[in-house]
């Protein structure tokens, strides 16, 4: 269900504070290896601020790629067509502090099948972080991808659309890539992030902090 479209990105902050959003899903399952469930739930119930990152160039980055790369998914999947609301507010309709924001609403022309885009913008520093992205989506990244089906039951699966960058040889490069996910392919998994975040809305609503879960190294 639609939970909210708010007008602008103030009143859509706001509205983030009260429940759980995709992009917290890996924080709130200790897979996030910079923020913990602990921050998220500080966060919530207003014992700390949400750092404002609108000054750091990565996010700046990102913000700005953004449109090009939905463009760009646009032109290389001709097969889908693409909506976008900047605001809009999709939740669970039987939980509905879990929800999401998107960045794109699917189509695909030929079965009228609905699904969800998502598109992420990030720079490989070292060697090891190459590993994350073999053959699979990080798991922090997962985890979003997850939520996002759970607050989408309308959603039949999500692409992921990537714009890497790394440094080779002293010269900055980029590279795109591609993940697509069905819900039918991850029903445990979808169940596991449903009482996982309920367990975490549960300590919301008591005001009992969360266990201490750390991401693997």
């Amino acid at each position: 269900m639609i939970l909210a479209e708010p007008a602008d990105r103030e009143q859509w902050l706001k509205e983030r504070k009260k429940g759980i959003g995709a992009s917290e899903a890996g924080a709130v399952l200790g897979l996030n290896r910079y923020k913990t469930a602990i921050s998220i739930w500080q966060e919530k119930l207003g014992m700390s601020e949400e750092p404002d990152l609108s000054g750091n160039k990565a996010v700046q980055f990102g913000n700005a790629a953004e449109p090009y790369l939905r463009e760009l998914f646009v032109l290389t999947y001709p097969q889908y067509t693409v909506e976008y609301h900047a605001f809009r507010m999709y939740a669970r309709s039987e939980t509905p502090w879990l929800f999401a924001t998107l960045d794109g609403e699917l189509t695909e022309t030929e079965t009228g099948r609905r699904g969800i885009l998502e598109i992420k913008t990030t720079e490989v520093k070292q060697a090891a972080q190459w590993k994350q992205w073999n053959d699979r989506v990080p798991d922090s990244y997962y985890a979003q991808m997850i939520h996002q089906l759970l607050a989408c039951e309308w959603a039949e699966f999500v692409e992921l659309f990537a714009h890497i960058r790394y440094w080779k040889n002293g010269s900055l490069s980029a590279v795109l890539r591609h993940y697509h996910l069905e819900r039918e392919d991850v029903a445990d998994d979808l169940d596991e992030v449903l009482t996982r975040e309920a367990e975490f809305w549960e300590h919301l609503q008591s005001g009992e902090e969360p266990p201490v879960i750390l991401p693997d190294i």
